[in-house]
């Protein structure tokens, strides 16, 4: 399997397979631990960006974008404190919707890989 951009019919990639180059998070936004986070982008379809993200153990916060992503690997909890709502745990399987604007906490304890979905 290629792990090129999903821009041509028929075209595979392996989302467990792909490199993902990490960087630091901004120091502000880190919490504990010094996590890193990546993304590869595969390309869009119909007005929706796709691409495989991916966060090491430790604890940062975001901004959300509206976004529908799958876990592939790793594990996580995600706090919301904007607009405050019940923490969720997420796992290998894992559908999550988020939207615009959402503050969340992530804490990750297995280094987290999902498969995204994103408004370009």
């Amino acid at each position: 399997m290629s792990g090129l951009p999903l821009e041509a019919a028929g075209a595979v990639s392996d989302a467990g397979e792909l490199t993902v180059v990490h960087e630091l998070l901004p120091a502000n936004d880190v919490i504990d631990g010094t996590p890193t986070a990546g993304v590869h982008e595969l390309g869009t379809f119909a007005g929706v960006e796709l691409g495989v993200w991916e966060m090491s153990p430790g604890v940062a916060t975001d901004t959300e974008a509206d976004e529908v992503f799958i876990v592939l690997s790793g594990r996580a909890r995600i706090d919301f404190t904007m607009p405050a709502l019940p923490s969720i745990e997420v796992s290998p399987g894992s559908v999550v919707r988020l939207t615009q604007g959402m503050r969340t906490t992530w804490t990750v304890t297995e280094t987290l890989r999902k498969v995204y979905l994103v408004e370009a």
